[in-house]
């Protein structure tokens, strides 16, 4: 139990560290496309690697098993989380880090509304709760009621939510499709969907202008690995041992995270009403998935009764 939890804390953590790096990669003159597609390249490289690896130095690979349609289905999964960081990144490139990140994380909610749509079923009380705290907090922590909102591209604030909502697509859809797979194998499939969608947009023309060599190596290595590598491996071993309401819960420790790294490390000025607006969104997404984890052990305990 204690190694899931570490696990998905410290992956949280490395998705929270992204968007100052990102920052530190723009302020050196490079690209959205340079950021998006070395970090997905380079991605690739890895877990590819680290698949194949797994394969020559493990006996038993037969348990998994998967049809051409299951990989197919999580390639095409894939270019959703491609657009994140496509959306995400350009909201890094015109708002503060600390405020791109409280964009992002109105997945919360997005994904509650989403899979009311779908499954045609009114939320609870509960999580309308939930979104409204939510809500409140993101106000706080933008600034909107204490009179003096920061100065930035409001186009960052659209590409932040449309990063929100794919990110809540590939929440919805992603359990949906290669669950007998080996997690490394799962997420290399992921990454190639990714991978294809991004370069398509941005192609890798720093595999042959000498960029690379010139400084953007070190920050697709950087994105590689603490975004599209050390997450996805550590949730996917994480999660299974934690279960998803204590996993929702640890896993926003990347907003708190993100804050406190575009403050030390970029020196954005955060205000102590936005500390107040984080801890709110945290608390918002502590009760609701306790008070699901309550409800299920609940009914657990009358079914067995």
């Amino acid at each position: 139990m204690f190694k899931g939890i570490a696990l998905v804390f410290l992956g949280a953590c490395s998705f929270g560290i992204l968007s100052t790096f990102v920052k530190l990669a723009y302020r050196e003159g490079y690209t959205l496309g340079d950021v998006t597609g070395t970090q997905v390249f380079f991605g690739f490289v890895l877990l590819w690697s680290i698949v194949l690896l797994r394969r020559m130095f493990t006996k038993n690979t037969n348990r998994y098993t998967s049809t051409l349609t299951d990989k197919l289905k999580l390639v095409a999964m894939g270019t959703s989380t491609g657009l994140v960081s496509i959306f995400y990144y350009k909201c890094v490139q015109l708002v503060p880090a600390s405020i791109a990140i409280l964009l992002l994380m109105q997945f919360t909610w997005v994904s509650l509304l989403l899979e009311a749509v779908i499954k045609r079923k009114l939320p609870g009380l509960s999580q309308v709760v939930m979104v409204l705290l939510v809500l409140l907090g993101t106000a706080l922590a933008g600034r909107l009621f204490s009179g003096s909102i920061p100065d930035f591209d409001w186009r960052g604030v659209g590409y932040g939510m449309l990063a929100a909502v794919c990110y809540s697509v590939f929440l919805l859809v992603s359990g949906a499709a290669g669950n007998n797979m080996h997690p490394t194998t799962k997420c290399a499939l992921l990454l190639t969907g990714a991978c294809i969608l991004v370069l398509s947009i941005f192609p890798p023309v720093f595999l042959i202008n000498g960029s690379l060599f010139d400084g953007l190596l070190k920050w697709g290595l950087v994105l590689s690995v603490f975004g599209t590598v050390i997450p996805p491996l550590f949730f996917a071993y994480g999660i299974p041992r934690t279960g998803l309401g204590l996993s929702a819960i640890l896993s926003a420790a990347e907003l708190p995270v993100a804050v406190v790294m575009s403050w030390v490390v970029l020196q954005e000025e955060v205000w102590p009403v936005q500390w107040l607006g984080v801890l709110l969104i945290l608390a918002a997404i502590a009760l609701s998935n306790l008070g699901s984890v309550y409800q299920k052990r609940r009914l657990k305990k009358l079914t067995t009764a």
